[in-house]
């Protein structure tokens, strides 16, 4: 498998993961804390969520280099990191 591929590959994966962490702290851990006073999946997921976003975004600077990207593409990428569902359109549109 070619090394772009394999880039792109796992930065749809990390695109996913990205995104479902995403809802799952918005979703679940948020109102588990606030609701119900059960701050500890707001820390376990809150933590993943961070380390898959840090990802994200260097796997999107990388695409943008090895893809070749515009400047838009990439903002747009970016931008998509922080709304809910915005990792699914960069995954289905871009890759």
């Amino acid at each position: 498998m070619k090394t772009v591929e394999l880039s792109v590959k796992s930065f749809k994966i990390i695109s996913i993961l990205e995104a479902v962490s995403f809802l799952v702290l918005l979703l679940i851990a948020m109102p588990l804390k606030y609701m119900f006073e059960m701050p500890q999946m707001v820390q376990v997921v809150g933590m993943a969520h961070g380390i898959l976003f840090i990802l994200y975004l260097g796997g999107a600077i990388y695409m943008y280099k090895k893809l070749n990207w515009s400047i838009g593409t990439l903002f747009i990428a970016v931008l998509c990191s922080i709304i809910p569902f915005g990792p699914f359109y960069v995954e289905k549109k871009f890759l």
